[in-house]
């Protein structure tokens, strides 16, 4: 057996042993901490992307997260923008709808204020054309040239047809510049 023990193949191998052994024991005792960090480790891990929400995470993504935030932060200020012109929009048609209102209400009094000149107007045709119908036909032409014609038209459609027909002969019998008046 001292020749097998002599033999340097089996002494290596012996030694082989001897090394792993004395390799392994010690790692076995903090092989045990060892895989409780790596355990650990791949935990957290884990969560992280859980809490991420990807598998993944790089600058790509960082940098479309910013951009979609920056996006929403310009949305929400055109929203906003929006909503005070419309604001504004509304408060000015409710003013154009007051003055729209005003100015119908005066067109109202205008129309009216209208009508009563028109009234007025007519009750001083009568009393004029009542006063000519008294005087000559020679005096009421000679006033009547004075006028203008759609003065003197309205005021012989309120006299009498024989009174007119006495103021027509004057005026044909009457001349100015332009010739006979009738």
């Amino acid at each position: 057996m001292t020749k097998i023990l002599q033999n340097p193949a089996l002494l290596s191998i012996v030694a082989l042993f001897a090394g792993i052994a004395a390799g392994v024991v010690p790692l076995m005792r903090v092989g045990d901490q060892i895989i409780a960090q790596i355990r650990a480790t791949r935990v957290a891990v884990a969560k992280e992307k859980k809490a991420q929400g990807w598998d993944f995470w790089t600058v790509e993504i960082d940098n479309l997260a910013s951009e979609l935030r920056d996006e929403k932060s310009r949305q929400r200020k055109k929203a906003d923008l929006l909503e005070q012109r419309s604001a504004r929009l509304d408060s000015e048609q409710q003013e154009l709808d007051k003055i729209r209102a005003n100015v119908e209400s005066m067109e109202k009094e205008i129309g009216q204020r209208v009508i009563e000149i028109r009234a007025d107007e007519a009750k001083n045709l009568r009393s004029l054309a009542q006063t000519y119908t008294n005087l000559s036909p020679g005096a009421a032409v000679a006033i009547l040239k004075e006028m203008d014609d759609n003065t003197v038209v309205k005021i012989l459609s309120l006299m009498k047809p024989d009174v007119i027909a006495l103021i027509f002969e004057e005026m044909s019998k009457t001349s100015d510049k332009d010739g006979p008046l009738a």
